[in-house]
Order: structure tokens, then C-alpha cells, then sequence
């Protein structure tokens, strides 16, 4: 007999969508099932400023379907030379959403990123201030700490220092991937939130390296053991408000992923739902799917539930599509590696 839950129509808050043609291609796959999505400013070159955000965000609604009701939600890169003024006159005027800290070499294009955190003080004062909040990328880029180490690391020497010094400063751990940091975020009181990806959800290192390198299970934050997955998943599945989905949804292409030195990231806008739904009921958590996917997040950023619904029903396995085709080349859509029993109704 076929199964249906019926949910508030979900929001992705952490989402890449790149630019050009690859913009192009992508953005269809996010607005098919979602409402809204933060979206990532590491451009090349980065959004920077309020002009910079709302030409970005131009973009992307030219990108989108017709009649699409998709809402991109802006940020800006924090880098040391960002303006208190125009940061603060952007989020009173609705521009952005929220800033991207990134420390300095940690990831896809974030060479433009923070290396010497004295140098934004003024600016993170700023915004707790006017209540703008910070989406971190958490890892320490030290060439002396294991790759795998980088997520605590992070939290001991520079998260927590930054909100200690930084009274009612709102942050959003984004794509956590170990149980230190859920056990942070869990301690972390209401000015605290935490995404989790979905492929953190399925995924542990032994699947990019155990039986030959999958380059395309490659992503930074790199995934870690499985007792960390497992830790995910409870938080994830547990209905805690302070846990929301972001994606992290990050095309390229398959030329890129498939380098000597081959970009990380890991595409799963085309089938997050799907995986979303088996990975709960796996936990005996479908009850709690709406909370991590509709509610956790838009409560934290003070927004308002999606006013439409989404109605997913389980039957036989469905199939999506192995790549999305761009002008560049294909993008690969994550492999769970499980049939996936549960679809979208369109």
C-alpha cells in the first residue's frame, strides 16, 4: 500500500547555485522543491557588497522557471575589508539574509576569506548588533592539523572565542560533520543554529577511500567516521530546533571532480527529499522530517513556515537522473548508494 506525508514546503539553508551557465542549469533543480535557499556568495569574484548581492540575486531569478515561487535568500562573503555600513544597510533593506564567514583557503573559492580574525571585530560587533546572523564555515585551514581534525579545531579556537566576544552574535554552524560539533550546538543556547547536509547524513570517509578514491563523495567538510554520521543522524532526526537542513548542494562538473586535484562538492539538489525521507524512516523519524526540513530553519531566522506544501509518498523505487547537463559539461547527482522508495508528488 502506498504511504503519503504531507509537509510545509521545505528550505534549503545552505545552498550553492555558482553563476553563468552553470546557474542556469542548476538553479531549476532547487526551485522544483524548495521555497527559499540561502545562497552561497563564493563567486569568482565574491559578492562583497549590496550591489554585489542584488545583481547576484538578479541572476538567479532570471535563471529560475516561469512562475517559479523559489526565493533566493542573500548573503555576503565576510572578507577583512567588508563595510560595517553597507553590510548593516543591506540587511535593513532586506538585500541579504545573513554573511558567509570563511576562513581563508578552507574550501571552494575562499582565497578572498578571513585570515586574521582581529580584522573583522568591528563588523561581527555589527552585526550582533543589528541582529544580522553569521553563517560559518567551520574548519581551521592549519597545514599542521589533520584534515580530519579541522571541524573541532575549529570550534575550540575560533568559534567559541568569536562568540565570547561577541554578546548576541547569532551563528549558524553550517555542514556540520562531527559529534564535537553536535555536542557544540547542542550546548549553544538560541543564538546557535547548525545545518547538516544530506549526503553527511549517508555518507562516511570509508566511502570516498575504502576500495579505490569516489571523487565524487569528495566534499569539504570532508566526512569523517562513522560514529560522527551517526551522531548526525541523531541530531538530525530528533526534532531539536536547533538543527536544519542545508544541503550544501555544490555543482561541478564532472571534468573538475575528475582532476589530479579534483574540486569538492557534492551535488544533491535533483534528490534531497527522496533521500531525506528514507534516511527518517530508517530512524522511525518520518514525524520529524518537516521540523529538520520546514520548520527548525525559518524559526531560527525569524522567517515564517512556507505557506505551501509538499506531499511525499512511498512505493516503488524511484529513479532520478545520473547527471544534470550543462553548457560546461555534466554535473553528477549524489548516489545514496539505497533505493529510494520515496517521491515527490508533482
Amino acid at each position: 500500500m502506498t504511504e503519503t506525508i504531507t509537509i510545509h514546503t521545505p528550505d534549503d539553508w545552505h545552498l550553492h547555485l555558482r553563476d553563468g551557465a552553470m546557474l542556469r542549469a542548476v538553479a531549476p533543480e532547487s526551485a522544483r522543491h524548495f521555497g527559499r535557499a540561502i545562497i552561497m556568495p563564493n563567486l569568482v569574484p565574491p559578492v562583497v557588497t549590496a550591489a554585489d548581492a542584488t545583481a547576484y540575486r538578479d541572476r538567479i531569478m532570471t535563471a529560475l522557471p516561469e512562475g517559479s515561487a523559489f526565493q533566493p535568500l542573500m548573503t555576503l562573503y565576510l572578507t577583512e575589508d567588508t563595510d560595517p555600513d553597507d553590510l548593516a544597510r543591506a540587511y535593513a533593506d532586506g538585500i541579504i539574509t545573513a554573511v558567509k564567514l570563511y576562513p581563508a583557503g578552507a574550501t571552494t573559492n575562499s582565497a578572498s576569506g578571513v585570515a586574521d580574525f582581529d580584522k573583522v571585530r568591528a563588523v561581527l560587533d555589527r552585526m550582533a548588533e543589528i541582529g544580522c546572523p553569521l553563517c560559518v564555515h567551520g574548519e581551521v585551514v592549519d597545514s599542521d592539523i589533520d584534515i580530519f581534525d579541522r571541524e573541532a579545531v575549529f570550534i575550540e579556537r575560533v568559534l567559541d572565542p568569536i562568540r565570547r566576544a561577541t554578546p548576541g552574535l547569532r551563528v549558524v554552524m553550517e555542514h556540520i560533520t562531527t559529534m564535537q560539533g553536535v555536542e557544540y550546538a547542542t550546548e549553544g543556547g538560541p543564538e546557535l543554529g547548525a545545518t547538516i547536509t544530506t549526503h553527511h547524513l549517508v555518507i562516511n570517509r570509508n566511502h570516498i577511500l575504502a576500495g579505490g578514491i569516489k571523487p565524487h563523495y569528495y566534499c569539504l567538510p570532508v566526512a569523517k567516521r562513522e560514529e560522527h554520521r551517526i551522531a548526525l543522524r541523531r541530531a538530525a532526526t530528533s526534532g531539536d530546533p536547533t538543527f536544519f537542513l542545508g544541503t550544501d548542494s555544490a555543482p561541478h562538473t564532472d571534468a573538475n571532480k575528475l582532476l589530479p586535484c579534483g574540486c569538492a562538492g557534492c551535488f544533491t539538489a535533483t534528490n534531497t527529499m527522496s533521500i531525506l525521507a528514507e534516511v527518517f524512516e530508517q530512524d522511525d523519524a518520518l514525524d520529524r522530517l518537516e521540523s529538520f526540513t520546514s520548520i527548525n530553519g525559518a524559526k531560527f531566522y525569524g522567517l515564517p513556515a512556507n505557506t505551501g506544501t509538499m506531499t511525499l509518498t512511498k512505493g516503488d523505487p524511484v529513479s532520478y537522473p545520473e547527471s544534470i547537463a550543462t553548457e560546461d559539461g555534466p554535473v553528477t547527482v549524489f548516489d545514496p548508494m539505497m533505493p529510494l522508495h520515496w517521491r515527490v508528488a508533482e
